[in-house]
């Protein structure tokens, strides 16, 4: 069987995924880019005068605005291909460009490292059904297209995400200051606890207010790594747990001497008299190694101390989010109930509550 054909065989439908028992679109986060005859007309290494293809500018503007990141797997000379890309105004949107002669899987697996997101959170497009077999076979999760299809990629479900949050636009130079992180920690001279320390990076834990609801919803639908449940909740759903005297929503934001990461935190909390029950906790998968959640769990073990109550909290396994599990079982919860239908019930007897990690400080607000 065609791996690729099989894997493109419903295009034009929209793509669902089941997660207690809501239906939601599965969203594109980066669009992987070929360049010959896909971004611009001609093949450049033979010396054709080579144009952009109409209207590629505006959709790589739109899709920047939806917060959706860009990439580029060509074969072609490294050198000469993002020269020509800068001539054309449009080099800047590209992270991680995988352009040289290597097979475009592995170019792909790179920036899909690289980016930290699932394989199925990518769409390559390209005009050669043979590079998009190589692709697809390699990789059977990865969405692709056609070149011949790309005007209609502003208007595909799998990019238009069904919350956009305001600062979307600033999620490809949050990856460009992450960039800039990973490079020195890779220069840096000394530990790894060393370089945390000259990040000088400040924690916000905050209740969430009507204005960070359109982030708050986008966090549930986008976070998969660092999701305690899997669980998306509405815009009108958060609202009502802001406004519930039984419910407390946190999000929190994360900066350092490069910048903001943004809000990149949420926690639900289902406060009971005897105890607080953790309903829902995600973190970014860009914090993933800066051990945040377990810096939440530390302030949600405080809190339920300091009130006398006992801390539960719900998990329920998906296919990406052992992460999750981790670092529950680190926080020293223990398993005490499993229903039926997948949920897993925590609880920590709060014996011991760890300190904030000296690397950063905590600020609530």
């Amino acid at each position: 069987m065609n791996t690729a054909l099989n894997n493109n065989a419903n295009f034009d439908e929209v793509i669902h995924i089941e997660s207690d028992a809501k239906l939601f679109t599965k969203i594109v986060k980066c669009v992987i880019w070929d360049l010959d005859n896909t971004i611009w007309d001609g093949i450049l290494v033979e010396g054709d005068d080579v144009r952009l293809k109409p209207g590629i500018p505006e959709i790589l503007s739109i899709l920047d605005s939806r917060g959706i990141l860009h990439s580029v797997a060509s074969k072609n000379n490294y050198d000469d291909a993002m020269s020509k890309l800068k001539t054309f105004g449009i080099d800047h949107y590209f992270l991680f460009p995988q352009i040289g002669w290597d097979a475009k899987s592995f170019g792909i697996a790179k920036i899909q490292k690289d980016l930290n997101i699932g394989m199925d959170s990518l769409l390559f497009i390209d005009d050669q059904m043979f590079e998009v077999d190589e692709v697809a076979t390699a990789h059977p999760a990865i969405n692709w297209i056609v070149a011949e299809k790309y005007q209609g990629l502003p208007s595909d479900p799998r990019l238009n995400p069904k919350v956009v949050a305001e600062d979307a636009h600033l999620r490809r130079l949050r990856y460009l200051e992450a960039m800039v992180r990973q490079r020195d920690e890779e220069e840096f001279n000394g530990t790894p606890e060393e370089f945390l320390v000259s990040l000088d990076m400040k924690f916000r834990i905050a209740t969430a207010t009507h204005a960070d609801l359109l982030r708050a919803e986008e966090l549930t639908v986008r976070t998969n790594q660092l999701n305690s449940t899997g669980i998306t909740y509405s815009f009108s759903e958060l609202a009502a747990y802001i406004r519930s005297e039984s419910h407390q929503l946190l999000i929190c934001e994360l900066t350092d001497k490069y910048g903001s990461y943004g809000k990149i935190g949420l926690v639900l909390v289902e406060r009971q008299a005897r105890c607080d029950r953790i309903k829902l906790l995600l973190m970014s998968c860009r914090t993933v190694s800066r051990g945040l959640g377990g810096v939440l769990l530390t302030y949600l073990m405080q809190q339920a101390a300091r009130d006398g109550k006992e801390l539960l909290a719900d998990f329920r396994r998906t296919e990406r989010n052992r992460q999750m599990l981790v670092t529950y079982q680190f926080g020293n919860f223990r398993e005490v109930e499993r229903t039926p239908e997948g949920l897993i019930v925590f609880a920590n007897n709060l014996d011991i509550i760890p300190d904030y990690p000296p690397y950063i400080q905590v600020f609530l607000d």
